[in-house]
Parts: C-alpha cells; structure tokens; sequence
C-alpha cells in the first residue's frame, strides 16, 4: 500500500522510518515532511490543518492509509475530511480529538468512565483560579484548557506564577498534583478495541535535574526496567478500554492513538492528561522497539479489524532517545544554524530529524527548537543511554543544548 504521513517533526520521521521497514507498504509520502524525512519518503508541500489539501493530495497519489501525526490537524478536523473521501485514515475525528483539544472535555470523559484522575477545576475568571488553588494547595498544576504544542502547562510552588499563567492562559484546568514517577503509554484504537505498545517515560523539562521551562520533550527511553510488570494490562483495563467505550458511547468512536500521560501514584497509576496522537518523543523509542509491521497494524485501526489482528511482538533490548535543542529553545529558538557530523558513525545508533530544512546551498541547518532526536539502541538501557551520547557528540550545531540525563536513573539500576 501507499501511504501518506502528516507532520514535520521527529515523530513523522519515527512514522515514516517505520512504515519504509513494513514490507507490505510500498511507498511512504510525507507532508509537509523535512530534511531526513526526505530520506525515507517522497515530500510534499501541504498545509497540514487544510482537510481538502490533504484530500486532494491523498487522492492524487492513490494513498491507501493516511497517518496523521500533529494534534492541530486532528482538532481541525483533517482525519473527518480523509475519510468522507473514501481514504482509510489513522487518527481520530475533530470531536473525539477533543480528548487533547480541550483539558476540560478530557476531565468530563474521564469522569463518566470512572478513570481514575486528578481532582479538578475548570476556571475562567481569577477568582475562579484563586478559590481552585487555594483549595489544592502546592504545588500548583495549571493547565492551558487548549493545545499548547505540548507547553501550556505549569507545575509550581509559586503561587504567583500559577496565577500568573492562569491569567494569560484565559481558560485553564487547575488540578490537584499527583506524586510519583510518570509514564506515557500509547494505546491503538479501532473504535471498539485497543492495543498497548511498550510503556515509555520522557523528559519534559529544558535542563538537568527537570530544572527550566516545559517543552514539547528533551528525551525519552523504553522500556523501563523499574515500572510493575502489570502496568499496560491495568492501564488498559482502569483506562483505556472505559475511556474507549464512553467515546463509543457518546457517538464519536475513537480511531487512532490515545496517549495517556500517566503518574504512578501510590494508589496506582492516574491521568495526568490524554493526547489524541503519538507523543513525541516517545514515539522514537516505542517505534524502535516494534517488531510488528506498523503499516499493517495502523490500516486495522482505521479499517476497525483490530481485533482480527495478531498479538504485537517486540524486539528484545532497549532504545534511548536525546533531543539537540536549538539556541534559545524552548523560548524563541534560533533557525538557520548549519548542521555538521550527519551521519552518526556509532553503531547501534541513529539520527531523526526533527526540526531541519535545506538552505538555498543545499546545506543541512536548523529549522525549529527540537531539531534532531538522537537514537541508540543496546542490550539495556545503559548500553542504549551511552550509544546515543556517543552519537550525539559527533554533531555540532552552534548554540544548541541537550540534557545529559536521560535515562541516567534507569541504566544506573
């Protein structure tokens, strides 16, 4: 089959190294794409939130399975737009994207399923967020009712700074703070039925010591040698099947991928917060670690024969992801910087393009805050956590940073 990715980050070029492995897909496209995209996939130039554009594009080339990757095209609709044309799409509609689009619609359905979450408030007015902090108390969970890019939430002792982003948010979700280790598990859904892929924890904070600003995710690793081994079953049973069924319920099935960002609290796991695709950059690692052609197992999630499809298999050992952030990043990062050390020499590792273009003398240079995702892969965690900081010594980009401490705790137990 053919197929089309939508995206231009490192989670679209995860999609599409991945589905260029499927040897029942025999062409992968990418739009709008970027530099190592290129390498695996045929780019083309689409705004990614215009539904007729990508239609027409998917039309055009006989797409048989359309993967859309950002949460923005999700919410606007695209995925209802593919598939009033015939296409079979991966992702869910506009209303049931509102799992991530709105925090407050997320909390409602959580609440009718009897998932188990944070106490919350949905506020509009300052004095509305005053009585909801006051009423939790530190440390201050705000959060941004709409998409954010993966930023628009605050954890802080400051109740200052709590308010303070309230006011700028305008609508916002003020929740109690849930103590424990976090984790991100993706389940694939039909819109009936749902598969766990391998639990992952990222890295959400600029600096070492989850010091700084959020931002969309500095690192990732799977799988995770200290998480309970009934992790995805309990999830997928207190979580994700009833958020499923109450999707189906309400009469907007879910197809595609839930992500359920999780802490491990000491009364078991609770939602942080739903995403309606996958989280970036987890997807680097979980889709390194896969073992089952994506391609085939994408088109039974937007065809709804999931449950005819056989059980995942996983390759052994573990992978290691590290974010080279821009200059700047994740305030207004510097564009146009060129990139040298491509590519990696480091066996057992590999680079993903995240935020990269071509300049008008074909030089490979930065083109957003996250510009390439570095990868390695080992026996563990630790062999993985080193091959990846091998690898990302090789590349220099002027003024960018990247944490040392991703998955540090992890290979150290």
């Amino acid at each position: 089959m053919r197929v089309l990715v939508i995206g231009s980050g490192g989670r679209e070029h995860a999609l599409c190294r991945a589905l260029r492995l499927d040897p029942a897909v025999e062409e992968v496209h990418c739009a709008p794409g970027n530099a190592g995209i290129a390498e695996v996939a045929t780019l083309h130039q689409v705004t990614p939130t215009d539904g007729a554009a990508v239609t027409a594009l998917a039309e055009r080339l006989g797409a048989g399975l359309v993967v859309i990757g950002p949460e923005a095209p999700l919410v606007a609709g695209v995925a209802d737009a593919v598939r009033a044309a015939g296409i079979a799409c991966f992702g869910p509609s506009a209303e049931a994207a509102r799992i991530e689009g709105s925090k407050a619609f997320a909390k409602d359905v959580m609440t009718a399923a009897g998932v188990p979450t944070a106490r919350a408030y949905t506020c509009t007015t300052e004095e509305e967020a005053t009585a909801a902090l006051d009423a939790f108390g530190p440390p201050y969970v705000v959060k941004d009712d709409g998409l954010a890019a993966g930023k628009g939430v605050v954890v802080t002792d400051s109740r200052e700074e709590a308010l303070e982003h309230a006011g700028a948010c305008g609508r916002v979700v003020i929740e109690e703070y849930l103590a424990g280790p976090e984790v991100s598990l993706f389940a694939l859904c039909d819109g009936t039925d749902a598969v766990a892929l391998q639990p992952a924890q990222d890295f959400k904070r600029a600096y070492d010591g989850d010091k700084g600003p959020n931002t969309g995710g500095m690192g990732a690793y799977t799988p995770l040698p200290w998480a309970p081994e009934d992790l995805s079953e309990r999830v997928m049973a207190e979580i994700v099947r009833p958020t499923v069924a109450e999707m189906a319920r309400r009469g907007t099935p879910y197809t595609g991928v839930l992500y359920a960002g999780l802490a491990l609290t000491a009364d078991g796991p609770r939602v942080i917060e739903f995403n309606a695709r996958f989280g970036d950059p987890e997807t680097q690692v979980v889709l390194d670690r896969l073992e089952t052609p994506l391609g085939e197992l994408l088109l039974a999630c937007a065809t709804g024969t999931l449950a005819g499809h056989p059980p995942l298999r996983w390759r052994d050992g573990a992978a290691v992801t590290v974010v080279l952030a821009a200059e700047n990043y994740p305030a207004d990062p510097v564009k146009g910087d060129p990139i040298a050390g491509l590519p990696v020499t480091v066996e057992g590792a590999y680079v993903l393009h995240a935020g990269t273009t071509l300049d008008e003398d074909n030089r490979l240079v930065s083109n957003g805050g996250r510009v390439l995702n570095v990868v390695g892969t080992g026996a563990d965690v630790a062999q993985a956590r080193a091959r990846a900081y091998e690898a990302l010594e090789q590349i220099t980009l002027r003024g960018s940073h990247h944490r040392s401490d991703i998955a540090l705790t992890a290979a150290s137990s």
